[in-house]
């Protein structure tokens, strides 16, 4: 009897002797916590959500709709990016205004391919003010993970009011755990044992995010 067979023969006789339990998995774990910390209006929820985006020094921008085009296409010029990646269902008109090249989301492209590429456009699932994450669920026009992983460059449009909650617990109601989620808070960084921090090693250097709602156009920070 090989070792593997002795310890799996082990959990099968700790299991066997183990009380089934037959609460149902959604009532097995208590879940009386808060859904949100505090009362906020739809208005403050946003605040917050740009406040905390600026806390993870990802840049915040508002816009109309009508507006969109034009301010995605300054964001664009003013990076210099000459390319841009795009999901393939990614709104037309939102680069209608841009002279960037456009580059599909393309299954063969190889890493090299993409980190070529100077930016990327996509929009999200949702956006969870209290810690001030981007989540993206691989839907259409936010295309495949690598996407948003591999540019040093990533400009994401997120909804305004509807595309925007308060917490965690509010965020996973909107989520399917079968799709595949990236949850983003600010440009990738990371911090060695001297506490030096170091952007861009698991993902962009520069996370842009562009609030589109009534307003009219303005930078919350650059």
């Amino acid at each position: 009897m090989s070792s593997r067979e002795r310890i799996l023969g082990r959990v099968q006789r700790a299991l066997a002797a183990a009380r089934q339990d037959d609460t149902p998995y959604d009532q097995a774990v208590p879940r009386d916590y808060l859904r949100e910390h505090g009362e906020r209006s739809v208005a403050e929820t946003v605040e917050l959500l740009a406040e905390n985006l600026v806390d993870y020094r990802a840049i915040v921008h508002r816009s109309t709709a009508a507006d969109l085009p034009a301010t995605i296409a300054g964001m664009l010029a003013a990076r210099g990016s000459k390319t841009v990646l795009v999901p393939p269902g990614l709104e037309v008109e939102w680069l209608a205004a841009s002279d960037a090249e456009r580059i599909p989301d393309r299954a063969e492209s190889t890493p090299h391919e993409l980190d070529q590429v100077d930016s990327v456009v996509t929009a999200c699932a949702v956006a969870v003010a209290e810690t001030g994450t981007i989540v993206l669920d691989g839907s259409p026009d936010q295309g495949r993970r690598r996407i948003t992983l591999v540019p040093d460059h990533h400009i994401c449009v997120v909804r305004v009011p509807d595309q925007v909650v308060s917490s965690v617990p509010q965020a996973l109601e909107r989520l399917d755990p079968a799709r595949p989620l990236t949850w983003i808070s600010g440009p990738s960084a990371t911090s060695d044992i001297e506490l030096d921090r170091v952007e861009g090693v698991h993902g962009p250097r520069t996370l842009e995010v562009v609030l589109v709602g009534g307003q009219a156009s303005a930078d919350v920070t650059s």
